[in-house]
């Protein structure tokens, strides 16, 4: 069993730091992007977000969830019901790291994965899959921790990181379009400023 799987089976959800109500602040960076409901979309590190429930109230029909824990998915899977629904997402348990995409998004969304990629290793492993992940014209909706966000989440150590820092990191084959900062409130009140930056590949 992975560590995030053990998250995932130790915790209710409103014992975990991430957990959302509301997606609101995806749904705010995403419908700015006119979107088609048949434009494919990954969220990467999606776990049991409600992020993927809100895509298919809006009329999704390609979606893709991918997250190391399986339980994380399971959790997903089981909220929406409806199997109808839940048979129209692609849900993937991989590291993202070591995945090996057989397809391209037109937006690649990620709001929980980056910020733990504290070695360079990692991060080029992620930068690789992300290459081969979008092409032309694909967009990438990254969030991490802020410079003045946590230091670590559940128990690891994170990278915090300005929009300048991930711009950089992004390289010359993205430009970034939007960069803002907002907070993320915890279930238990505590306000988790988030680095957010829109960039589309050249």
């Amino acid at each position: 069993m992975t560590y995030w799987d053990e998250r995932y089976r130790s915790t209710e959800a409103r014992e975990r730091s991430w957990t959302e109500d509301a997606p609101l602040d995806s749904l705010t960076v995403l419908d700015a992007l006119g979107l088609e409901p048949n434009d494919p979309v990954i969220d990467v590190g999606g776990g049991a977000s409600p992020l993927v429930d809100a895509l298919l109230a809006r009329g999704f029909v390609d979606l893709t969830v991918l997250d190391v824990a399986a339980r994380a998915l399971a959790e997903a899977r089981a909220r929406l019901e409806d199997p109808a629904l839940a048979s129209r997402v692609e849900w993937i348990v991989a590291d993202v790291t070591s995945w090996t995409p057989v397809r391209t998004y037109r937006v690649w969304h990620d709001r929980a994965v980056f910020h733990f990629l504290v070695d360079e290793a990692s991060r080029l492993a992620y930068r690789r899959c992300l290459d081969a992940a979008t092409s032309t014209g694909s967009t990438v909706v990254l969030a991490t921790f802020a410079p003045d966000g946590p230091e670590t989440c559940s128990g690891l150590p994170v990278r915090r990181w300005s929009a300048d820092d991930l711009e950089r990191e992004l390289g010359d084959a993205f430009t970034v379009v939007r960069r803002e900062r907002r907070e993320h409130v915890t279930p238990w009140g505590s306000r988790q400023p988030f680095t957010w930056v829109v960039a589309v590949r050249r």
